[in-house]
């Protein structure tokens, strides 16, 4: 599947978590997928614990990270020592 269908799957409904991107339209935030596969656990355990959810949305939240991450920039903080 490409990355636009997949995108297709993530969701935001200001009525849901204040606007979150959710999976979709299900009361399943994106940062919390996230945070499960941080924590270590597989995709295949996270589907296994909703049972409406499918891998592919798993792979959804991935791709839908990548893309914030890739637009954000972090400037350095400069702190003058010549002082």
């Amino acid at each position: 599947m490409d990355q636009q269908n997949l995108l297709a799957r993530i969701t935001v409904d200001p009525r849901i978590f204040g606007g979150k991107p959710i999976v979709r339209g299900r009361r399943l935030a994106v940062e919390h997928v996230l945070g499960m596969l941080a924590a270590g656990d597989t995709p295949q355990s996270i589907v296994e614990a909703y049972p409406w959810l499918e891998q592919l949305d798993v792979q959804a939240c991935l791709v839908y990270a990548r893309r914030v991450v890739g637009h954000e920039r972090v400037e350095p903080f400069i702190v003058d020592t010549a002082e």
